[in-house]
């Protein structure tokens, strides 16, 4: 897991994103689903990313150097937050431009709330992510809410619903599932 995770830049248009040669990792996920609070798990020493009461607060692209080994790539959640229908549509053309063109992505961890259903908008992401040959894992956070038979039935029901293998269970509050998810994102789409 990494120890040392070190904010690099905000961006919204493709020729602000930084130079680097490093794979990254993209994260995606419904404005209230607990995104910033799993990159936050990720980091041993500070909170990095911005956790709010107010779901919908990422608006731009944030970059992420994870212990020098690749970059993480935190975008603005879908589905829940109170934004214009123009502001919207700038969102997705800013997520759409970073997902088609972006040479350095290797991967997209789509971040659910397990107590949530598999909807036509994480299909939306899957098939997306098949068209442009990069892999997808689920991470569905807030573990802690549930028993362990019923986390491993969420688990279970988002693997038959969505026809993937890598579906992680994690707690940011428990700090756990963060290393499975660590270890398998840098042995399948870093080092690989």
């Amino acid at each position: 897991m990494p120890k040392n995770i070190q904010f690099i830049k905000s961006a919204v248009l493709a020729k602000d994103y930084p130079v680097h040669k490093k794979a990254e990792i993209a994260i995606a996920g419904r404005s209230n689903a607990g995104k910033s609070s799993f990159i936050n798990s990720l980091c041993t020493k500070v909170k990095i990313a911005k956790v709010s009461s107010t779901p919908g607060k990422t608006r731009l692209l944030n970059f992420f150097d994870m212990d020098d080994s690749y970059v993480l790539v935190d975008m603005p959640g879908y589905g829940f937050a109170a934004r214009s229908v123009d502001e919207i549509a700038e969102w997705n053309q800013m997520i759409e431009t970073y997902l088609m063109a972006r040479e350095n992505l290797a991967g997209l961890i789509l971040v659910m709330d397990i107590r949530r259903d598999w909807t036509p908008e994480e299909e939306l992401l899957k098939k997306f992510s098949e068209e442009r040959g990069f892999p997808l894992a689920v991470v569905l956070t807030k573990a802690d809410k549930m028993s362990r038979s019923q986390m491993l039935q969420a688990v279970a029901k988002v693997k038959k619903t969505s026809g993937l293998s890598a579906v992680f269970p994690v707690s940011a509050l428990k700090k756990t599932g963060q290393n499975e998810v660590e270890d398998y994102v840098y042995e399948n789409w870093v080092k690989a």
